[in-house]
């Protein structure tokens, strides 16, 4: 083998030399400086995406709160409707109910007023009715007539003990 020959060596070891600085000239000048270019940019897009990943969460999360407060809102405001028609339709159903008894007392009274009259009348009636049913009843079982006066007075004592 050629390589184990130490009369070969000087030169072996020369152009190892200049082989080994070409290859340091070339990595050091021209590939080294490209992957370190692409490295850096390479670094700076991901810290750059990063960041603008961090904004657009911020941004979401702002988007997201303000969502949140509008829909709190909205509920709010729902709630406030609700309630406000709710308590203006218990105020036209308690001034209908107003109303409504209001009338039903008045015909009730009314009504009752009339009953009365009806039975003022009835019960100024039912005397002379009595009278003549007493009179004719009276007439056809003892065969006699009985004068009107004494049938009234009897007819006075019925109504006063029961009236």
């Amino acid at each position: 083998m050629p390589q184990f020959d130490p009369s070969t060596w000087v030169s072996q070891v020369f152009w190892l030399v200049v082989t080994f600085g070409c290859l340091y000239f070339l990595m050091a000048k021209l590939a080294l400086p490209r992957l370190a270019s692409i490295l850096e940019e390479r670094e700076n897009r991901v810290t750059g995406d990063l960041e603008k990943a961090e904004r657009l969460k911020q941004e979401a999360e702002e988007v997201l709160a303000d969502y949140q407060k509008a829909i709190a809102d909205a509920r709010a405001s729902a709630i406030a409707s609700l309630k406000e028609s709710a308590d203006e339709i218990a105020a036209k159903g308690a001034k209908r109910q107003a109303e409504f008894n209001a009338q039903l007392s008045e015909k009730t009274q009314i009504a009752e007023d009339k009953i009365n009259a009806a039975r003022s009348e009835a019960m100024g009636h039912i005397k002379d009715v009595a009278v003549e049913v007493a009179s004719a009843a009276t007439g056809k079982l003892l065969g006699a007539d009985i004068t009107e006066t004494k049938v009234s007075k009897a007819v006075d004592e019925v109504l006063g003990e029961r009236g």
